[in-house]
């Protein structure tokens, strides 16, 4: 599974850093961005909360090319 943030739609609510930092980081502009390139499946459950708990649907699971 991999994750991406869209800079045009995230607010910079930092809630994702702030629940996750193992996964996120915040740029100097004060969004976020995924530091993680694949996510482990042992993590999944946390990046789907991360999805659901971004209050501008900024997080999103990147559909990888056959």
């Amino acid at each position: 599974m991999k994750l991406g943030v869209d800079a045009e739609m995230c607010q910079g609510h930092s809630r994702c850093y702030a629940t996750y930092p193992e996964m996120f980081d915040i740029d100097d502009d004060g969004n976020a961005f995924v530091t993680v390139t694949d996510i482990p499946p042992a993590w999944e459950d946390r990046a789907y909360n991360a999805i659901a708990n971004c209050p501008e649907r900024a997080i999103h699971i990147v559909k990888e090319s056959p």
